[in-house]
């Protein structure tokens, strides 16, 4: 009898599990044919870089599952993360770095008539290697230089102890300040926290100051968000904003409405919650990863809460989002 039981128990257990994970197949599949369709209907051209559209651009650079952003307006240029180097202490032979790609990529677009570039600013939004770890690399090439680097102090009241040892942030944070310093580089770690002006763009940062209540939930709730605007049109990029830090919850109605979101944390866990969606309603949302790793209810609430169509900079190999002076944004794909 008590076999028979188990038995019983096992088969219901069996059943209730398949179940489950054929409804969450299912349903997978009509939000990924949902999200192709919203995909579909907007416009996305090859770059030429003939600036047909303006030179009012953000550069999404594939870097895999890490953020390289490059802000561009009026002839100036700014860096917001890095992407990853190739020495990562996490996962040195788990993936492939983007030194060479993100260098090469920066020569071709921002360099002067003399090979020579100079960043109006540089932005660290925290110091996980896949948002900074390329950093040190770009400032030990000569012709590369920035006349001031954003980056608030590594806080580890704010890291978990994986974060601050283990995972190397605070010697990689470290090394970066070190590289900028070799360059007289002036470092600013107090951000301004009101918009300021960046060629036609108004720029703000978000969470300069990062919120006692997040402390000891990692690294990403130091994550600087920026809020970029031309005109009628705003985007913000999320950084590693997530839920589960509490940074989406304490900045959605700071950050208010948007037509364009760089999605918090690739598209991973705890990113992008309904709540946070609603507020911010984007029309275009852009994901730093391939769109296979981002994580199912992520992937819902974009196509199902924010209705909003997904750009993967892995699967189209880089994006540009242009802000034109007709009040459009215009994307471009194949950038590298």
């Amino acid at each position: 009898m008590i076999k028979d039981k188990k038995k019983l128990a096992r088969v219901i257990a069996t059943w209730v599990v398949t179940s489950v994970m054929l409804s969450v197949f299912i349903l997978d599949i009509i939000v990924v044919a949902l999200g192709n369709k919203y995909v579909n209907q907007i416009p996305i051209s090859n770059e030429l870089f003939d600036y047909e559209n303006g030179d009012d651009r953000i550069h999404f650079l594939n870097t895999a599952n890490s953020d390289c952003i490059i802000l561009e307006s009026n002839g100036k240029f700014a860096l917001i993360d890095s992407g990853e180097g190739n020495e990562n202490p996490r996962r040195k032979t788990e993936y492939k770095g983007y030194r060479d790609e993100v260098i090469s990529y920066i020569k071709k677009v921002a360099s002067d008539e003399k090979g020579f570039v100079n960043f109006e600013f540089i932005l660290g939004t925290h110091i996980h290697y896949d948002h900074a770890g390329n950093f040190e690399a770009i400032f030990k090439y000569e012709k590369i230089y920035a006349e001031k680097a954003y980056f608030k102090k590594f806080n580890e009241k704010v890291a978990t102890e994986l974060d601050a040892d283990d995972w190397g942030n605070k010697a990689t944070y470290e090394k970066i300040i070190k590289a900028l310093e070799r360059k007289s580089i002036p470092v600013i770690s107090n951000l301004p926290d009101t918009e300021f002006t960046f060629g036609d763009f108004t720029l703000r940062f978000i969470n300069t100051e990062t919120p006692k209540e997040v402390y000891g939930k990692g690294e990403n709730a130091s994550s600087v968000g920026v809020i970029v605007k031309k005109g009628e049109k705003s985007a913000f990029l999320a950084a590693d904003f997530t839920n589960d830090s509490g940074l989406e919850d304490i900045y959605a109605e700071e950050i208010g409405d948007v037509d364009l979101l760089k999605i918090g944390h690739h598209g991973y866990y705890g990113s992008s919650s309904k709540s946070f969606l609603k507020v911010l309603n984007p029309e275009i949302t852009i994901v730093t990863n391939h769109l296979g790793k981002i994580y199912p209810n992520v992937k819902w609430n974009l196509t199902m809460v924010a209705k909003a169509p997904t750009f993967s900079t892995a699967h189209r190999n880089g994006i540009i989002a242009s802000f034109t002076d007709n009040n459009e944004i215009l994307l471009s794909q194949n950038i590298m």
